[in-house]
Protein backbone atom coordinates (compact mmCIF):
# COMPACT_ATOMS: atom_id res chain seq x y z
CA UNK A 1 0.00 0.00 0.00
CA UNK A 2 1.53 3.23 -0.97
CA UNK A 3 -1.26 5.36 0.76
CA UNK A 4 -2.25 5.74 4.42
CA UNK A 5 -5.62 5.32 5.33
CA UNK A 6 -6.74 8.71 6.98
CA UNK A 7 -9.23 7.77 9.17
CA UNK A 8 -7.02 5.12 11.04
CA UNK A 9 -8.03 1.37 11.36
CA UNK A 10 -10.07 -0.60 14.45
CA UNK A 11 -9.76 -3.98 11.98
CA UNK A 12 -8.95 -4.95 9.21
CA UNK A 13 -10.08 -8.39 7.21
CA UNK A 14 -8.89 -10.05 3.82
CA UNK A 15 -10.77 -12.60 1.42
CA UNK A 16 -7.89 -15.04 0.70
CA UNK A 17 -7.04 -18.42 -1.33
CA UNK A 18 -4.89 -20.51 -3.42
CA UNK A 19 -4.71 -19.24 -6.99
CA UNK A 20 -5.74 -21.59 -9.16
CA UNK A 21 -3.97 -25.26 -8.80
CA UNK A 22 -1.02 -23.51 -6.91
CA UNK A 23 0.49 -24.87 -4.15
CA UNK A 24 -0.68 -23.32 -0.23
CA UNK A 25 1.09 -20.07 0.84
CA UNK A 26 1.67 -18.63 4.00
CA UNK A 27 1.16 -14.55 4.96
CA UNK A 28 1.35 -11.71 7.26
CA UNK A 29 -0.02 -8.44 7.36
CA UNK A 30 2.13 -5.15 8.52
CA UNK A 31 0.74 -1.79 9.47
CA UNK A 32 3.15 1.54 9.47
CA UNK A 33 1.48 4.27 11.40
CA UNK A 34 2.35 7.63 9.88
CA UNK A 35 2.79 9.03 13.31
CA UNK A 36 5.87 7.28 13.88
CA UNK A 37 7.71 8.66 11.09
CA UNK A 38 10.38 6.58 10.40
CA UNK A 39 10.21 3.01 8.17
CA UNK A 40 9.34 0.81 10.98
CA UNK A 41 6.61 -1.73 10.15
CA UNK A 42 4.61 -4.04 12.78
CA UNK A 43 3.33 -7.42 12.31
CA UNK A 44 -0.53 -7.32 13.07
CA UNK A 45 -1.97 -10.89 14.36
CA UNK A 46 -1.05 -14.37 13.24
CA UNK A 47 0.99 -15.51 10.24
CA UNK A 48 -2.13 -17.08 8.16
CA UNK A 49 -2.22 -20.23 6.06
CA UNK A 50 -4.15 -20.21 3.32
CA UNK A 51 -5.10 -23.96 1.79
CA UNK A 52 -8.17 -23.53 -0.01
CA UNK A 53 -8.90 -22.52 -3.53
CA UNK A 54 -12.18 -21.26 -2.29
CA UNK A 55 -12.20 -17.65 -0.73
CA UNK A 56 -11.69 -17.39 3.18
CA UNK A 57 -11.77 -14.57 5.43
CA UNK A 58 -8.80 -13.95 7.87
CA UNK A 59 -9.76 -10.95 10.50
CA UNK A 60 -7.08 -8.89 11.99
CA UNK A 61 -7.53 -6.58 15.12
CA UNK A 62 -5.42 -3.39 14.64
CA UNK A 63 -7.09 -0.57 16.86
CA UNK A 64 -4.30 2.72 15.65
CA UNK A 65 -6.23 5.73 16.02
CA UNK A 66 -3.85 7.68 13.62
CA UNK A 67 -2.64 7.80 9.30
CA UNK A 68 -1.62 4.24 9.07
CA UNK A 69 -0.57 2.50 5.96
CA UNK A 70 -0.54 -1.97 5.43
CA UNK A 71 1.51 -4.55 3.54
CA UNK A 72 1.13 -8.44 2.97
CA UNK A 73 4.00 -10.23 2.95
CA UNK A 74 4.53 -13.51 1.73
CA UNK A 75 6.14 -15.79 3.79
CA UNK A 76 6.04 -19.33 2.63
CA UNK A 77 5.25 -21.34 -0.68
CA UNK A 78 7.87 -20.49 -2.84
CA UNK A 79 6.30 -19.04 -6.45
CA UNK A 80 2.95 -20.32 -5.29
CA UNK A 81 0.74 -17.52 -5.74
CA UNK A 82 -1.99 -16.05 -3.66
CA UNK A 83 -5.64 -14.97 -4.49
CA UNK A 84 -6.08 -12.16 -2.50
CA UNK A 85 -9.65 -9.92 -2.36
CA UNK A 86 -11.92 -7.81 -0.84
CA UNK A 87 -8.88 -5.90 1.46
CA UNK A 88 -11.37 -4.46 3.93
CA UNK A 89 -10.02 -0.96 6.50
CA UNK A 90 -13.13 -0.54 9.60
CA UNK A 91 -12.20 2.87 10.87
CA UNK A 92 -10.38 3.65 14.12
CA UNK A 93 -13.48 3.53 16.89
CA UNK A 94 -15.65 1.02 14.77
CA UNK A 95 -15.95 -1.57 16.37
CA UNK A 96 -16.07 -5.12 15.20
CA UNK A 97 -19.42 -7.52 14.95
CA UNK A 98 -20.81 -7.66 18.36
CA UNK A 99 -23.92 -9.84 19.88
CA UNK A 100 -25.80 -10.15 22.97
CA UNK A 101 -26.09 -13.43 22.43
CA UNK A 102 -24.47 -16.06 24.93
CA UNK A 103 -23.13 -18.59 22.77
CA UNK A 104 -20.78 -15.98 21.41
CA UNK A 105 -19.05 -13.79 24.26
CA UNK A 106 -15.87 -14.82 23.65
CA UNK A 107 -15.71 -13.43 20.48
CA UNK A 108 -16.38 -13.78 16.70
CA UNK A 109 -13.39 -15.40 15.31
CA UNK A 110 -13.77 -14.49 11.80
CA UNK A 111 -15.67 -10.84 11.90
CA UNK A 112 -18.28 -12.90 10.32
CA UNK A 113 -21.21 -10.57 9.56
CA UNK A 114 -25.04 -10.86 7.88
CA UNK A 115 -23.78 -8.99 5.08
CA UNK A 116 -24.51 -10.97 1.65
CA UNK A 117 -21.60 -9.22 -0.22
CA UNK A 118 -19.46 -12.28 2.48
CA UNK A 119 -21.46 -14.83 1.84
CA UNK A 120 -18.33 -17.17 2.70
CA UNK A 121 -18.29 -15.74 6.00
CA UNK A 122 -21.48 -15.34 6.81
CA UNK A 123 -22.97 -14.94 10.09
CA UNK A 124 -25.89 -17.35 11.40
CA UNK A 125 -26.98 -16.65 15.73
CA UNK A 126 -29.13 -19.04 16.67
CA UNK A 127 -30.57 -19.49 20.41
CA UNK A 128 -28.78 -22.82 20.98
CA UNK A 129 -24.90 -21.33 18.80
CA UNK A 130 -23.67 -19.52 16.55
CA UNK A 131 -22.29 -20.19 13.43
CA UNK A 132 -19.55 -18.83 11.08
CA UNK A 133 -20.93 -20.03 7.59
CA UNK A 134 -18.99 -20.80 4.41
CA UNK A 135 -21.59 -20.74 1.42
CA UNK A 136 -19.60 -22.02 -1.61
CA UNK A 137 -18.15 -25.18 0.91
CA UNK A 138 -21.82 -26.02 2.25
CA UNK A 139 -20.32 -26.10 6.34
CA UNK A 140 -19.24 -23.99 8.98
CA UNK A 141 -16.30 -22.43 8.97
CA UNK A 142 -16.73 -22.61 13.05
CA UNK A 143 -19.81 -23.17 15.43
CA UNK A 144 -19.42 -21.01 18.60
CA UNK A 145 -21.28 -22.21 21.74
CA UNK A 146 -21.83 -22.17 25.65
CA UNK A 147 -23.15 -24.91 27.92
CA UNK A 148 -23.65 -25.46 31.84
CA UNK A 149 -26.15 -27.69 33.12
CA UNK A 150 -29.66 -25.87 32.23
CA UNK A 151 -28.54 -27.09 28.43
CA UNK A 152 -28.98 -30.97 30.01
CA UNK A 153 -32.40 -32.20 31.09
CA UNK A 154 -34.25 -35.69 29.36
CA UNK A 155 -35.05 -34.69 25.27
CA UNK A 156 -34.34 -37.46 23.33
CA UNK A 157 -31.96 -37.12 20.37
CA UNK A 158 -34.50 -36.01 17.56
CA UNK A 159 -32.37 -36.94 14.76
CA UNK A 160 -34.22 -35.11 12.38
CA UNK A 161 -31.03 -33.73 10.10
CA UNK A 162 -32.48 -31.19 7.79
CA UNK A 163 -31.93 -28.55 5.54
CA UNK A 164 -31.88 -24.43 7.27
CA UNK A 165 -34.78 -22.89 5.63
CA UNK A 166 -33.00 -19.77 7.41
CA UNK A 167 -29.96 -18.96 4.71
CA UNK A 168 -30.58 -16.33 2.87
CA UNK A 169 -33.31 -16.55 -0.17
CA UNK A 170 -31.32 -18.09 -3.50
CA UNK A 171 -28.20 -20.41 -0.97
CA UNK A 172 -27.88 -23.59 -1.98
CA UNK A 173 -29.55 -25.97 1.19
CA UNK A 174 -27.71 -28.88 2.12
CA UNK A 175 -29.94 -31.47 2.67
CA UNK A 176 -30.00 -34.05 5.57
CA UNK A 177 -29.59 -36.57 2.55
CA UNK A 178 -26.70 -34.79 0.76
CA UNK A 179 -23.82 -36.75 3.29
CA UNK A 180 -25.74 -40.00 1.45
CA UNK A 181 -23.01 -42.57 0.27
CA UNK A 182 -20.23 -40.69 0.54
CA UNK A 183 -18.28 -42.13 3.19
CA UNK A 184 -18.47 -39.54 6.15
CA UNK A 185 -20.49 -39.03 8.62
CA UNK A 186 -23.01 -35.91 9.26
CA UNK A 187 -20.68 -33.98 12.26
CA UNK A 188 -21.77 -32.33 14.87
CA UNK A 189 -20.09 -29.26 15.41
CA UNK A 190 -22.79 -28.09 18.57
CA UNK A 191 -23.61 -31.35 19.57
CA UNK A 192 -26.90 -32.93 19.89
CA UNK A 193 -26.10 -33.82 23.91
CA UNK A 194 -24.99 -30.50 24.83
CA UNK A 195 -28.71 -29.38 24.00
CA UNK A 196 -31.09 -31.96 25.55
CA UNK A 197 -33.27 -29.19 27.55
CA UNK A 198 -36.23 -29.57 25.67
CA UNK A 199 -37.09 -31.26 22.18
CA UNK A 200 -36.73 -27.80 20.00
CA UNK A 201 -32.82 -27.25 21.04
CA UNK A 202 -32.18 -30.23 20.61
CA UNK A 203 -33.65 -30.52 16.77
CA UNK A 204 -31.90 -27.23 16.55
CA UNK A 205 -28.22 -29.05 16.94
CA UNK A 206 -29.58 -31.27 13.44
CA UNK A 207 -29.74 -28.62 10.88
CA UNK A 208 -27.24 -29.16 8.45
CA UNK A 209 -25.40 -25.94 8.66
CA UNK A 210 -24.05 -27.11 11.94
CA UNK A 211 -22.60 -29.92 10.01
CA UNK A 212 -19.57 -30.90 8.65
CA UNK A 213 -18.10 -34.17 6.63
CA UNK A 214 -16.86 -35.71 9.24
CA UNK A 215 -14.59 -39.67 8.77
CA UNK A 216 -16.14 -41.70 11.14
CA UNK A 217 -13.49 -43.06 13.07
CA UNK A 218 -13.27 -38.94 14.00
CA UNK A 219 -16.05 -38.18 14.76
CA UNK A 220 -17.80 -41.10 16.59
CA UNK A 221 -13.72 -41.87 17.91
CA UNK A 222 -12.00 -39.49 19.72
CA UNK A 223 -14.13 -36.44 18.45
CA UNK A 224 -17.22 -38.13 20.66
CA UNK A 225 -14.61 -38.96 23.30
CA UNK A 226 -13.71 -35.44 23.97
CA UNK A 227 -17.58 -34.22 23.73
CA UNK A 228 -18.32 -36.82 26.70
CA UNK A 229 -15.40 -35.53 28.49
CA UNK A 230 -16.02 -31.35 28.34
CA UNK A 231 -19.79 -33.00 29.62
CA UNK A 232 -18.17 -34.25 33.13
CA UNK A 233 -17.02 -30.72 33.86
CA UNK A 234 -21.12 -30.01 34.80
CA UNK A 235 -22.41 -29.45 36.98
CA UNK A 236 -19.78 -27.08 38.75
CA UNK A 237 -18.23 -25.61 35.91
CA UNK A 238 -19.66 -24.01 32.90
CA UNK A 239 -17.89 -24.10 29.25
CA UNK A 240 -17.31 -22.86 26.11
CA UNK A 241 -16.26 -24.05 22.98
CA UNK A 242 -15.77 -22.96 19.84
CA UNK A 243 -15.00 -25.37 16.58
CA UNK A 244 -14.72 -25.26 13.13
CA UNK A 245 -12.96 -27.32 10.34
CA UNK A 246 -10.38 -26.53 7.89
CA UNK A 247 -8.14 -27.17 4.50
CA UNK A 248 -9.43 -29.55 1.78
CA UNK A 249 -9.41 -33.17 1.66
CA UNK A 250 -10.27 -35.70 4.18
CA UNK A 251 -10.59 -39.72 4.00
CA UNK A 252 -13.38 -41.49 4.54
CA UNK A 253 -15.33 -44.77 4.85
CA UNK A 254 -15.45 -45.30 1.36
CA UNK A 255 -11.28 -45.05 1.39
CA UNK A 256 -8.95 -42.72 -0.74
CA UNK A 257 -8.95 -38.60 -0.32
CA UNK A 258 -11.90 -37.12 -1.13
CA UNK A 259 -12.38 -33.48 -1.72
CA UNK A 260 -15.86 -32.59 -2.41
CA UNK A 261 -19.52 -34.07 -1.98
CA UNK A 262 -22.74 -33.32 -3.06
CA UNK A 263 -21.92 -33.04 -6.65
CA UNK A 264 -19.13 -30.53 -5.48
CA UNK A 265 -21.40 -28.51 -3.54
CA UNK A 266 -19.85 -29.45 0.05
CA UNK A 267 -15.90 -28.96 1.00
CA UNK A 268 -14.45 -31.77 3.06
CA UNK A 269 -11.98 -30.60 5.67
CA UNK A 270 -8.58 -32.07 6.03
CA UNK A 271 -8.75 -30.91 10.02
CA UNK A 272 -11.17 -30.68 12.47
CA UNK A 273 -10.51 -28.16 15.58
CA UNK A 274 -12.20 -27.07 19.21
CA UNK A 275 -11.04 -24.81 22.00
CA UNK A 276 -12.68 -25.49 24.88
CA UNK A 277 -12.66 -22.82 28.02
CA UNK A 278 -13.82 -24.47 31.42
CA UNK A 279 -14.74 -22.03 34.03
CA UNK A 280 -16.47 -22.29 37.66
CA UNK A 281 -20.16 -21.34 37.38
CA UNK A 282 -20.96 -17.95 38.19
CA UNK A 283 -21.60 -14.37 36.09
CA UNK A 284 -19.85 -12.00 33.91
CA UNK A 285 -17.80 -14.87 32.72
CA UNK A 286 -15.08 -12.60 30.69
CA UNK A 287 -14.17 -11.20 33.34
CA UNK A 288 -13.41 -14.15 35.18
CA UNK A 289 -11.30 -15.69 32.89
CA UNK A 290 -7.77 -15.78 33.77
CA UNK A 291 -3.79 -16.49 33.04
CA UNK A 292 -4.78 -19.41 34.63
CA UNK A 293 -8.14 -20.90 33.03
CA UNK A 294 -7.89 -24.34 32.01
CA UNK A 295 -8.21 -24.03 28.03
CA UNK A 296 -7.74 -27.48 25.62
CA UNK A 297 -6.86 -27.14 21.99
CA UNK A 298 -7.51 -29.83 20.00
CA UNK A 299 -6.38 -30.51 16.58
CA UNK A 300 -7.43 -33.55 14.82
CA UNK A 301 -6.89 -35.23 10.93
CA UNK A 302 -10.26 -36.04 9.31
CA UNK A 303 -9.51 -39.18 8.47
CA UNK A 304 -10.30 -43.02 9.60
CA UNK A 305 -7.91 -45.00 11.37
CA UNK A 306 -7.70 -42.90 14.71
CA UNK A 307 -11.05 -44.33 16.32
CA UNK A 308 -9.48 -45.69 19.22
CA UNK A 309 -7.07 -42.88 19.62
CA UNK A 310 -7.26 -40.79 23.25
CA UNK A 311 -8.45 -37.15 22.23
CA UNK A 312 -5.36 -35.67 24.18
CA UNK A 313 -2.39 -37.20 21.44
CA UNK A 314 -4.28 -33.95 19.64
CA UNK A 315 -3.50 -31.56 21.75
CA UNK A 316 -1.92 -27.89 20.74
CA UNK A 317 -2.16 -24.54 21.13
CA UNK A 318 -5.18 -21.81 20.74
CA UNK A 319 -2.21 -19.80 18.68
CA UNK A 320 -1.79 -22.74 16.52
CA UNK A 321 -5.01 -23.19 15.61
CA UNK A 322 -5.65 -19.61 14.81
CA UNK A 323 -2.31 -19.94 12.83
CA UNK A 324 -3.70 -22.88 10.76
CA UNK A 325 -7.34 -20.49 9.89
CA UNK A 326 -6.11 -17.46 10.27
CA UNK A 327 -9.20 -16.16 12.62
CA UNK A 328 -8.56 -14.61 16.14
CA UNK A 329 -10.30 -16.91 18.81
CA UNK A 330 -10.75 -15.62 22.05
CA UNK A 331 -10.92 -12.40 21.02
CA UNK A 332 -13.68 -10.74 24.12
CA UNK A 333 -10.46 -11.23 26.35
CA UNK A 334 -8.15 -8.62 27.36
CA UNK A 335 -4.91 -9.14 25.55
CA UNK A 336 -2.79 -10.44 28.64
CA UNK A 337 -5.07 -12.85 29.26
CA UNK A 338 -5.12 -14.07 25.45
CA UNK A 339 -1.49 -14.21 25.34
CA UNK A 340 -1.04 -16.64 28.33
CA UNK A 341 -3.73 -19.17 27.39
CA UNK A 342 -3.25 -19.25 23.96
CA UNK A 343 0.19 -20.06 24.04
CA UNK A 344 -0.63 -23.11 26.77
CA UNK A 345 -1.06 -26.87 25.67
CA UNK A 346 -3.45 -28.38 28.31
CA UNK A 347 -1.61 -30.87 29.98
CA UNK A 348 -4.94 -31.95 32.07
CA UNK A 349 -6.45 -35.09 32.70
CA UNK A 350 -8.44 -36.50 29.06
CA UNK A 351 -11.16 -38.84 31.57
Amino acid sequence: MDFFVLNGASTVTVQHAIYGTDASSSWELWAQPEACNCDKWTKVGNTVFTTSATLQTAAFTVNISGKVKFEIRKTSGGLARLNLDDFSVADYGIAPPTSNNINLALGNPSGATTDLNYPNNYLLEKPQYVVGYNRDEGKPNWVSWHVDISDRDSSDRQNDFRNDTSLPAGWYQVLGTSYQGSGFDRGHNCPSADRTSTVENNSATFLMTNMMPQAPDNNQGPWASLENYTRTFLPDNEVYIVCGSYGIGGTGSNGGVTRTIDGGRITVPNRTWKVIVILPVGDNDVSRISTTTRVIAIDMPNTNGIRNTDWGTYRTSVDAIEAATGYDLLSSLPVDVQAAIESKVDAGPTN
